[in-house]
C-alpha cells in the first residue's frame, strides 16, 4: 500500500518503521519536512520518506492521521481532495476534543468526503514496535461505519504483528474505544504498571 502518515511523533514513527519493514510505502507529511523534529525519525527511514501534508496525501491511498486532536482543522485544510481515501484517525481526544467535535473521527467525517476508521489509538507505540508478547501477538481495536476502512485498517494492524483487529463496532463506538485507550493510559501511567502491558481478546 501507499500510506501517508501525518504526524512523525512516537505512534507515527512506530508504524511508519513496522509498514516499511513490511513492504510498504510510506510518506510521512509534515509541515515542515525536515525540521529538527524529524530529524531522529528520518535517519531511521530516510529523508525521501518526508514530504509536506499535502503532497504526501496525494501519493498516497490511505492517510494515517496521528497529530493532537486540535491540530485537526489545520490538518484537513492541507489534506486536499481526499474524496474515497481511508483516513485512519490514530489519536485520542483524552486531554482536549477537538471542539465542537468530541473527537478527530468526528471531525474528519463532517469535514471530508473519506472513508473513516478509528484505529491504533489504543496501547502504547512500544508495543506498535513490538507487539509480540511471550511469542504470540497483541490485539488492535477498531471502529467505524465504513467496512472498506476497517478492512485496511486490519491489514496493516496484521502488518506490524498484532494477532487481530478486533471490531469495537460503528461510529457510535468510537468514544467507547478512546476510553478504552485511557484504561491502558490508566493502568501503564497512572497506576504505575509500566509501558508494557497490552490487551488480549481471550476465549474460552
Amino acid at each position: 500500500m501507499n500510506v501517508a502518515i501525518i504526524g512523525s511523533g512516537n505512534v507515527g514513527g512506530a508504524l511508519a518503521q513496522q509498514w516499511i519493514k513490511a513492504g510498504h510505502n510510506v510518506l510521512i507529511g509534515a509541515q515542515f519536512p525536515l525540521s529538527e523534529k524529524n530529524i531522529s525519525l528520518a535517519t531511521k527511514i530516510g529523508e525521501d520518506r518526508f514530504a509536506v501534508i499535502e503532497n504526501a496525501v496525494k501519493q498516497c491511498e490511505v492517510i494515517l492521521v496521528a497529530t493532537p486532536p486540535t491540530a485537526i482543522f489545520e490538518v484537513i485544510e492541507q489534506l486536499g481532495d481526499v474524496s474515497g481515501k481511508v483516513i485512519i484517525d490514530a489519536t485520542n481526544a483524552v486531554m482536549k476534543s477537538p471542539e465542537p467535535y468530541k473527537t478527530v473521527y468526528h471531525a474528519l467525517a463532517d469535514k471530508t468526503n473519506a472513508e473513516i476508521v478509528k484505529c491504533f489509538n489504543t496501547t502504547g507505540f512500544e508495543n506498535m514496535l513490538d507487539p509480540i508478547y511471550d511469542g504470540e501477538g497483541i490485539d488492535m481495536f477498531m471502529a467505524g461505519d465504513s467496512e472498506k476502512a476497517k478492512e485496511i485498517a486490519k491489514k496493516l494492524a496484521l502488518y506490524c504483528g498484532f494477532a487481530s483487529c478486533i471490531d469495537f463496532g460503528k461510529s457510535d463506538k468510537v468514544e467507547l474505544l478512546e476510553k478504552f485507550a485511557l484504561s491502558w493510559i490508566n493502568l501503564a501511567i497512572m497506576q504505575s504498571y509500566g509501558r508494557d502491558i497490552a490487551f488480549k481478546l481471550i476465549r474460552r
